[in-house]
Parts: C-alpha cells; sequence; structure tokens
C-alpha cells in the first residue's frame, strides 16, 4: 500500500496533553508577567482573568467557585478527597485506571471502607446501585477506557452526600450539569490542551458547606489546606494560589481559554468534539478490523476515543504506533498501559476534524506495514 499524501498537522494528534488549539503560537502569550512574582498586582490580575475566562466559558453559575490549584487534575482530586471525606460513607466507582486510583486513595491511604462498584473497561457500571446518602466519587469520562457517564439523570437531585466529579476529559466536551456536581476537578492539559501541573477545583455551595462543618482527623499537607478559622479561604478562588504557580502556563491557558471563546464558547467546543467524535466513528465503521473499546454509544467517550484493532497484541500496536510517529502522522496513540492494547485516539476541539478525516488512510497504511 503507498503512503497516503497530506498528514494531520504536527501538533494535533496524540491521546497525550499536547493537543494545542489550531493557531496557537508563542507569539499569543502575553510575557509582560513573566518573570514577576504571582502575588503583584499584575500576576493576581492574569490568575483572576483565567478564573474569570473558565467560569465563562463552562458556563458556570456564581454559586460555584472555581480556584487554581498544584499537582494537575490528580491534586486536585485528592486536595477534595482529604479534606471533605469521612464524615459520611463513601461510594467509589470504577471502569478505567484513575478511577482505580481514587479507590485505592479511598481504601488505602484514608481507609474509609468505601462501597466499591467496578465495570470492565469499556463498560459502564449499573449507575442505579448508587447510594446517594454516601458521598459518591467517579470519573465523568474514563481518559483510559473510552466511557463515560451519558449524563447526570443519574445523580440524585436531593442527595445527602457530595458528588465527586474526575471532569479532567469531560469539560469544554459535555454539557454538564453544575447543580448535580459538588466537586468537579480537571487539569488544563486535557480539553484545553494546555501545559501540566496545574489543577482546577470547582466546589459547588455543598461542598463549601462541607469544608466549613467538617474537620478530618487526619494531618493535612499545607498544600490541601482550604479553610481557615473554620471558614474557607476565598482567596484561593480568587487567584491567590496556595503555591508558587507557573505564569508561563498560566498564561498558555489564558490563550487556550480565549481561542475557546471565539470559537463559541461551550457550545462551539461541543460541536467541535462532536463532529470529530462523528469522523472517527465514519472511519471505524469502514474498517471491520477497527471496534470502539465502548460498545454502547450512548457511554462512549467522545473526547477520549479507545479503539480495539482486531489480532493485534500490545508489540503490535507497539509497532504500529511508532510508525505513524515515525511519519509525523500521530504521537503517543497506544491505549493506556492498564488498557486492552489498542489505540487512543484524542478527539477533542482542539483538534481539526480535517485531521481526524485525514487519519484513516495512514491507518490502513501502518496496519498493512505491520501485518
Amino acid at each position: 500500500m503507498v503512503k497516503p499524501t497530506g498528514r494531520p498537522a504536527r501538533p494535533h494528534f496524540s491521546s497525550g496533553p499536547c493537543a494545542k488549539p489550531p493557531g496557537w503560537s508563542p507569539d499569543k502569550l502575553d510575557t509582560r508577567v513573566l518573570g514577576r512574582s504571582h502575588r503583584s498586582a499584575l500576576g493576581k490580575q492574569r490568575l483572576q482573568y483565567c478564573i474569570d475566562l473558565m467560569r465563562d466559558n463552562l458556563g458556570l453559575p456564581e454559586t460555584h467557585c472555581i480556584g487554581i490549584v498544584p499537582g494537575s487534575d490528580t491534586g486536585a482530586f485528592e486536595m477534595a478527597m482529604w479534606t471533605m471525606l469521612g464524615q459520611r460513607g463513601v461510594t467509589t466507582l470504577a471502569w478505567e485506571s484513575f478511577g482505580e486510583g481514587w479507590v485505592t486513595d479511598a481504601v488505602k491511604q484514608l481507609k474509609l471502607d468505601p462501597i466499591v462498584i467496578r465495570a470492565d473497561y469499556g463498560q459502564l457500571p449499573d449507575l442505579s446501585q448508587v447510594d446517594w446518602s454516601t458521598d459518591v466519587l467517579f470519573t465523568w469520562n474514563g481518559t483510559t477506557s473510552g466511557v463515560r457517564v451519558p449524563d447526570g439523570e443519574w445523580i440524585a437531585t436531593e442527595r445527602k452526600g457530595l458528588s465527586f466529579a474526575d471532569a479532567t476529559s469531560a469539560v469544554f466536551a459535555n454539557d454538564i450539569p453544575w447543580d448535580k456536581v459538588d466537586v468537579a476537578t480537571f487539569s488544563w492539559q486535557k480539553a484545553l490542551g494546555g501545559e501540566g501541573g496545574h489543577g482546577m477545583l470547582i466546589l459547588g455551595p455543598r461542598a463549601v458547606e462541607r469544608l466549613e462543618s467538617f474537620t478530618p482527623d487526619r494531618p493535612l499537607p499545607k498544600l490541601f489546606r482550604m479553610t481557615s478559622r473554620g471558614k474557607l479561604n476565598e482567596g484561593i478562588f480568587r487567584g491567590e494560589t496556595i503555591n508558587t504557580p507557573s505564569m508561563l502556563a498560566v498564561e498558555d491557558a489564558i490563550v487556550a481559554l480565549e481561542w475557546a471563546k471565539s470559537v463559541g464558547g461551550l457550545t462551539g467546543m461541543i460541536a467541535r468534539t462532536e463532529a470529530n467524535a462523528a469522523a472517527l466513528g465514519r472511519i471505524v465503521e469502514e474498517r471491520d478490523w477497527l471496534n470502539h473499546l465502548a460498545g454502547n454509544p450512548a457511554s462512549r467517550s467522545k473526547t477520549s476515543v479507545c479503539l480495539t484493532v482486531d489480532g493485534a497484541d500490545a508489540d503490535f500496536i507497539k509497532r504500529f504506533v511508532k510508525l505513524l510517529e515515525s511519519e509525523d502522522v500521530a504521537y503517543d496513540i497506544a491505549s493506556y498501559r492498564d488498557a486492552p492494547p489498542g489505540l487512543r485516539i484524542w478527539c477533542g476541539a482542539t483538534v481539526d476534524t480535517t485531521d481526524i478525516e485525514a487519519l484513516g488512510p495512514w491507518l490502513d497504511w501502518a496496519r498493512e506495514q505491520c501485518r
């Protein structure tokens, strides 16, 4: 088979955190703040502007606080777990590796004896089993399995416990009902194509109430402390970060958020994501050797789309993706190390649909070469 002509633009194809928005350039960064303290007037202004853009693009209600915290999505989610869990029972949902990580934290580190509801890769557990008298931890979109919750209808409106959503590859690609979410976390490197190391923590009013009324019986590192004298430290949610952030990464996030606003904000980002997922879906439908790991379209991710390749083992996939990388076609598209051997294609809004469409012939070519 002859190599296809043309190829996806270099930064736009990866299952990893490097899909910058179309037209991104270092020249677009506001460099005034570089080398300045994040506590300077300018530094605080830019951090607050980043938060304001985030709220605007997500359509986040004023009832919810949003803050920049250390440690990417993992740091943000663990910050919430360590400070809020323990007042009542806990239920953890796991259908991929990151959900399993929260199970490990709850069982082995926090020793909470949670209810654990699991499903295999490609499947979603029975959400009707969830007891909303407990605090509930789940990943909205399973990055390593390609499985997401279809919506927020399964989250009880009159719940007694808090809902904790790891939403790192769901935000900017799904219409999240914020009245159903008490805690949400994500990072810049997924849907925004931003830099790593910084997490976003969103707290609804019920989460704030928990923080101000409950003191866990465990030591809390400084980076996790969100209250002072029994009240929420509101400065964290005005850009007064607990530790020193990278202002270069902040400026990069601002560029991405301004781009998101230019394409229609949340509505535009969702539309771009859905177009990309549909384009990849057509590629799969046209090839009998490709399949979705997530069998149910209603719970299939539209961002981190996981595919199986008939007859492929881990060695085949390794050769397959290395060949595409050597041709500057796609980067890091092998499935996650704990997932079944296959491909993982990022279809988030920072990818152009034409790049997705161009991928199909290259997959055919790589398969023939590897066979």
